[in-house]
């Protein structure tokens, strides 16, 4: 996977940055009370799976990350997803 730019919501843009997408999903998950393997193997697949949405595109909206993970959170736990989505309302 070449570079990617992010637009981020205030109109910056900066580099994808895998690990950050990454420990979001994992602190979401540990926030649900997962375990540590749990978080991991569930943030290792979210994040395979974005990387191939993402791999056609130069740019990338940051709101189409955020959609697309939470999407994909729903589908291995709810609770996560649910703290992805209000943990993003609040920072």
């Amino acid at each position: 996977m070449g570079k990617k730019t992010v637009v981020k919501r205030k109109g910056h843009t900066e580099e994808f940055d895998e690990k950050k997408a990454y420990g979001s999903v994992y602190w979401a998950c540990k926030s649900s009370h997962l375990h540590g393997k749990q978080c991991e193997e569930t943030s290792e697949k979210i994040i395979e799976a974005l990387k191939k949405e993402i791999e056609n595109h130069d740019s990338v909206n940051s709101e189409k990350i955020f959609k697309f993970i939470s999407k994909e959170l729903e589908k291995y736990h709810k609770d996560a997803a649910y703290m992805y989505r209000t943990h993003r309302d609040i920072s």
